[in-house]
């Protein structure tokens, strides 16, 4: 009996660079409905500590109905939902911005995500190009829980295929505070720091002031592996060993998203009452990471930020720099010739909500 070429006709490969077009509108697949579980494994992940994805009764205390998933959580799944069709041929996601969070994500609730491509550039060698969108996460009640841009390098199918006309969009360099969205009826007045862990509040942090989180975390193989299932998140570079030992780091890279949330949780030593994130200003993955890097970071408060008619409570815009296998006591971050220092994995600019 002769062979049969296998048919992959029904497959889905993924949209490459000159698939994209300025306005075109992508409504993903795959709904998700967030469980207890989702937070379980999230905090087992990252060990996260925060007080008000952490307990039902301190969330309550504080105005919510119960607690909602950590932040990054939301952003993961939201995130998760638009690789297939936006970065599944991608070669490296490159930064984000106007990243706004909104209405909480509760256990239960169902989150589907839409994108639009705001604008596409070839780049030079002609074989790959740059895609932004602005991806937006709602609950089942039509709720935006998370709305944000990124730009991701993507690879072209056919090297000869004409380049579209160049659009790069302008983007806010931060979130302006008129732009968060509060969840409704949310008061800090009753914030018992006994139980969120630290006495330090908005007053408390200066501009310019650096924060050192001391402690570190070493990413396993088997952890990485299974966050980036836990999103639903596809590509290929994540998973495929057998490929990506062929590729030019000879091994899997660590979702960029991963080093986001070790950061964040990392940052609760000396920031524990930074309870909330509002908004994601700005994040560049500076270098990859690999299984058996230990991840570290520092804080920087870059501005604080009060509200209208809030006494209980302000924002303070920070960066949070994450650095594989260097502790951060010398604070690296640029060098002289104003790279970054090659020790620096993350550069992650967000505004996170304080009690007054």
């Amino acid at each position: 009996m002769s062979e049969q070429k296998a048919k992959v006709s029904k497959t889905k490969l993924g949209n490459f660079f000159e698939d994209f077009y300025l306005g075109m509108q992508i409504e993903h697949t795959t709904p998700r409905t967030v469980t207890a579980g989702d937070q379980a494994l999230y905090t087992a992940l990252y060990g996260s500590r925060f007080a008000l994805s952490s307990s039902d009764e301190f969330a309550r205390s504080l105005g919510l109905e119960k607690s909602p998933v950590d932040d990054c959580l939301a952003f993961h799944i939201v995130f998760g939902k638009t690789v297939p069709d936006i970065s599944l041929n991608a070669i490296a996601n490159l930064g984000y911005a106007e990243g706004i969070l909104g209405a909480p994500l509760y256990p239960g609730d169902t989150v589907t995500t839409t994108s639009e491509v705001i604008g596409v550039k070839e780049n030079s060698n002609g074989k790959t190009g740059v895609v932004y969108v602005r991806s937006t996460g709602r609950n089942q009640r039509n709720e935006e829980v998370l709305q944000y841009v990124r730009w991701v390098m993507v690879r072209k199918k056919t090297v000869d295929s004409p380049a579209p006309e160049t659009v790069v969009p302008d983007l806010d360099k931060a979130v302006p505070a008129n732009k968060f969205s509060l969840p409704e009826n949310f008061d800090l007045s009753a914030f018992d720091d006994k139980l969120s862990g630290s006495p330090y509040r908005w007053s408390d942090y200066e501009v310019g002031e650096k924060i050192i989180h001391v402690d570190g975390m070493t990413i396993e193989e088997a952890e990485h592996q299974m966050a980036t299932r836990l999103y639903q998140n596809t590509a290929k570079v994540h998973f495929n060993n057998h490929t990506e030992s062929k590729g030019r780091f000879g091994a899997r890279l660590i979702y960029g998203g991963h080093i986001i949330s070790l950061a964040r949780s990392l940052s609760f030593n000396g920031m524990e009452n930074a309870v909330k994130i509002a908004a994601i200003n700005g994040g560049t993955h500076v270098a990859p990471t690999f299984a058996g890097d230990t991840i570290y970071a520092w804080s920087e408060v870059l501005e604080k930020i009060n509200l209208p008619d809030r006494n209980d409570l302000g924002a303070l815009r920070v960066r949070l720099v994450a650095t594989k296998n260097n502790n951060c006591e010398s604070m690296p971050f640029k060098q002289e010739d104003g790279s970054y220092h090659p020790d620096v994995v993350l550069d992650f600019d967000y505004t996170v909500l304080m009690p007054k």
